[in-house]
């Protein structure tokens, strides 16, 4: 599948334009992982891109385990590889699937810290992603009450995949920061 007809896709099960721009969010940190790491970063930026494609299909309110097991098992259907497939049903531990490799870890982690970013940009009196340093992102982290829905366990598993939360953090804010346009911050 390429990156032009995932996103044909997402559009077509995603109506909501947040939800998509969280998507190419996490396609964005992803690829600037898989090149830290000296992956696939078609691959890796793919899993990023359609990992929640299935989230108005599926209500993860009612039924949390679904959440990503249809996306694989649409993706699967279409011939995505295992790799891309397996990622996406591990970045929402509900499914069952435990993370595993380097790529499943690095979603897991990077899904919840999109949020917090773009969080942390909204504060600012700019609302402007060029705006936002890393060591603002790392100060609202700790904050508990700020932007509750980042859970900040799954962020701090960065560790599993050899990061430091601050070398993660940069990571993410400079992807996001690539394509704030794209973004609309």
């Amino acid at each position: 599948m390429t990156r032009e007809e995932g996103i044909n896709l997402i559009r077509e099960h995603v109506k909501n334009e947040n939800s998509i721009k969280h998507m190419l969010a996490t396609e964005a940190i992803m690829r600037s992982l898989a090149r830290r790491f000296k992956e696939n970063e078609e691959s890796w930026g793919l899993a990023g891109l359609m990992h929640d494609m299935d989230m108005e299909i599926v209500d993860y309110r009612i039924n949390p385990e679904k959440q990503g097991q249809v996306a694989a098992e649409m993706l699967r259907g279409m011939g995505v590889n295992s790799e891309i497939t397996e990622a996406i049903r591990a970045h929402n531990p509900a499914t069952g699937k435990v993370a595993e490799t380097l790529i499943e870890k690095a979603i897991f982690a990077t899904d919840p810290l999109t949020g917090l970013i773009v969080a942390s940009t909204l504060v600012l009196p700019s609302k402007k992603l060029t705006d936002l340093t890393a060591a603002s992102v790392l100060k609202r982290y700790k904050e508990k009450s700020f932007a509750k829905g980042a859970r900040r366990e799954d962020i701090a598993a960065c560790d599993k995949v050899g990061l430091l939360l601050e070398e993660f953090v940069e990571i993410g804010l400079k992807a996001m920061q690539k394509i704030s346009e794209e973004l609309g911050l």
